[in-house]
């Protein structure tokens, strides 16, 4: 979707190339699936208000408040930064205001959901446009922050994404995401910081753990083309960082895994660096609230992965969703890009 929003930019800016001087954004959470290159963006969602201010200040409520940064090293700021950099505008003094539903340092993206918010933010309150087509400059931007695809991807363009970079830049391209298909996360209640979960890997990786992932990839990518929901389990199978962190990380990792199948969980996996278990369900189409009982899986899976927990004494809690279609946009700026002549979605 932000591919139309940047788009959206590159309209709207013929009639008011004036900077604003209000933004509001909602940002996804995202489920890197397989090896820095393949991620998911899931239907929670923060929301970012910056304005201009006389003095510079940092505010959150929700998910991950008291340990987010309220200085220039929160990733909110690093966006900003980087969208007047490409306007080539000095950053005014802005005043930040976070609601928080993206777990932080959970393996569910919540560096990457800033870092594309504060871009986002940053081009409307600059008032610049970016080209669309052919060098997808927001990502560019995004991805070479964070150093790798696989969230900022999908926080930007929503479904499921394959990111790669081809020696020249990155570049994405959409997967379908099956018909039906639930998310059931177990978020522990401690975090789990990437660096640390880096740390765990070894230097080196066997020509036959190669040829495993790389023959997963293939068979996932197939898996999502055909809706094929039962391929999942083999699909998420991992030889280059799950057993490594499950052994010297996360203990409850694979029996967490196996009672979700159990349960009737198509796969599971480590979300990104994790703690966060991931399992997906078949469930059924529409929403889960309209569903007779026998038709989802979710509360089975949920209980069997909380049981799990249990056993190895994590606490934490099941978090029930699906994916997101719709990657990071604009919901409220000041002017508005709305007139008299165009009409933007909610009036933005």
């Amino acid at each position: 979707f932000v591919a139309c929003l940047v788009s959206f930019y590159h309209f709207t800016w013929y009639y008011s190339l004036t900077h604003s001087s209000h933004t509001h954004v909602t940002t996804f959470p995202t489920s890197s699936i397989l090896d820095d290159c393949i991620g998911m963006a899931v239907d929670l969602w923060s929301e970012v208000t910056i304005e201009r201010s006389s003095t510079f200040q940092i505010t959150a409520e929700g998910e991950g408040a008291d340990a987010m940064p309220t200085d220039e090293s929160n990733l909110l700021v690093t966006g900003v930064k980087a969208a007047f950099d490409a306007a080539k505008k000095p950053v005014p003094i802005l005043k930040y205001h976070v609601v928080s539903r993206i777990p932080y340092a959970r393996g569910l993206g919540s560096s990457s959901a800033a870092i594309v918010a504060g871009i986002i933010a940053g081009l409307v309150l600059a008032g610049h446009r970016l080209p669309c087509w052919g060098s997808e400059a927001l990502l560019q931007i995004a991805a070479s922050i964070e150093g790798h695809p696989d969230n900022v991807a999908p926080a930007i363009y929503g479904g499921i994404q394959i990111g790669i970079h081809n020696g020249t830049r990155w570049v994405t391209e959409r997967a379908p995401c099956p018909a039906g298909m639930q998310l059931v996360m177990f978020i522990p209640d401690f975090i789990g910081k990437t660096s640390s979960a880096r740390n765990v890997l070894g230097p080196e990786i066997s020509r036959e753990d190669a040829a495993f992932n790389i023959s997963r990839a293939a068979w996932l990518i197939h898996a999502l083309c055909m809706g094929n929901l039962d391929n999942l389990k083999v699909s998420v199978q991992d030889k280059m960082h799950q057993p490594q962190r499950g052994k010297a990380l996360y203990p409850y990792l694979f029996p967490m895994i196996e009672a979700a199948e159990d349960a009737g969980a198509c796969c599971g996996y480590l979300s990104g660096a994790g703690p966060t278990v991931m399992a997906l369900t078949s469930g059924a189409s529409g929403d889960i609230f309209t569903q007779r009982e026998k038709e989802r899986t979710d509360k089975a899976v949920a209980k069997a992965m909380m049981s799990t927990a249990k056993k190895f004494g994590i606490q934490g809690r099941i978090v029930v969703t699906q994916a997101s279609h719709e990657g990071a946009r604009v919901l409220k700026a000041d002017p508005p890009f709305s007139s008299d002549i165009f009409t933007y979605r909610d009036e933005v």
